[in-house]
């Protein structure tokens, strides 16, 4: 992959039509890692309810396309911020260390990474995994962190039959019982095979956080060329960011219905779940809730980028410093979860 170039402080504020005179005038275009559904239904209730409007920010908040799909947008300056896995950046600066790309805020503090199994066909928790079929698309993020959640956990992989699934296929084929698990996310997951009529009480989530799995999920980014001119804009960006967080929390039909206004073809009450499972799965975390959503503990962290080092062979010395940073967080009241 080649080197990502820093984009021009003049570049980034003509591209991001920075304001000249009044707050009220700017404009930030904000990427999304995926589609809108449920779980993206924070950033619009940080617009309908004024968060972003109350300190000045017109956000325009653009559909993703996978967790990767964000991070080069947002590196080469086609957006100023961003949302995507803190694992794929960690990789991206690794392999481009001059890229002007940081996490800064962290929203899923436990990642989505599960595998997902029929309790009718024995998987009931990760020691059941063993002489069992697993269903895996190769370029799946949970398949991806699969060998240290394996480890972690004393697994033998290779007394798992691992078949490689399509993205279409991979829910269908479990519910069908051509495979005894996949992996995958974990709010995605689950209410997909609901969809196709599995029993919800034969439906195992083994979320890999769960069980030794260290890393964080995905985080707010920002193009460090435009946070460094734009300190405190970033800072209202991110507490708008927590207000909007602390809104779906309260009323997640709220959220789900904002989502709609901008995808018709969503199913209200499913989005309303999808939200939830994202809520109570990711989001809001014994650690959250002491601390409040955006941080990282550093020792979590550097077990984190062990359990990488396991699957990746890093180019650089591993440093959380170059893939995270706190100074654009807002004070800790302000990111408090109600």
């Amino acid at each position: 992959m080649k080197k990502i170039l820093s984009v021009s402080l003049i570049a980034v504020a003509a591209s991001f039509g920075a304001a000249t005179s009044a707050l009220a005038e700017t404009k930030i275009p904000f990427a999304l890692d995926w589609k809108f559904e449920g779980p993206s239904a924070a950033y619009f209730a940080a617009v309908d309810n004024g968060h972003f409007g109350a300190v000045g920010l017109d956000v325009e908040i653009s559909a993703g396309s996978g967790s990767l799909d964000a991070i080069p947008k947002v590196a080469t300056g086609a957006y100023p911020i961003g949302f995507a896995d803190i694992n794929s950046l960690i990789k991206f600066k690794d392999q481009n260390p001059d890229a002007p790309v940081i996490a800064a805020m962290m929203v899923y503090d436990k990642p989505a990474f599960a595998v997902i199994g029929r309790k009718s066909q024995g998987i009931s928790g990760p020691g059941d995994l063993e002489g069992s079929v697993l269903g895996a698309p190769p370029p799946d993020g949970a398949w991806a962190q699969f060998p240290a959640f394996a480890t972690a956990n004393g697994i033998d992989i290779g007394a798992i039959t691992v078949e490689p699934v399509g993205f279409p296929t991979r829910e269908p084929m479990l519910a069908e019982g051509k495979v005894d698990s996949i992996t995958g996310f974990s709010f995605s997951s689950y209410l997909n095979l609901v969809r196709l009529g599995v029993p919800e009480d034969d439906i195992t989530t083994i979320l890999m956080a769960d069980y030794g799995l260290a890393l964080y999920g995905n985080a707010i980014i920002v193009n460090t060329d435009f946070a460094s001119e734009n300190a405190g804009l970033v800072t209202d960006f991110l507490g708008a960011v927590a207000a909007g967080w602390n809104d779906v929390i309260a009323d997640p039909e709220m959220g789900a219905m904002a989502v709609a206004k901008r995808n018709p073809a969503s199913d209200v009450a499913l989005e309303t779940r999808r939200l939830q499972l994202a809520i109570d799965g990711n989001v809001v975390t014994d650690y959250t809730m002491a601390n409040g959503m955006g941080g990282i503990d550093g020792d979590r962290m550097a077990k984190a980028l062990m359990q990488i080092a396991e699957t990746y062979d890093f180019q650089n010395e591993a440093d959380a410093s170059l893939y995270f940073t706190d100074a654009y967080l807002p004070a800790a009241e302000a990111r408090m979860l109600k």
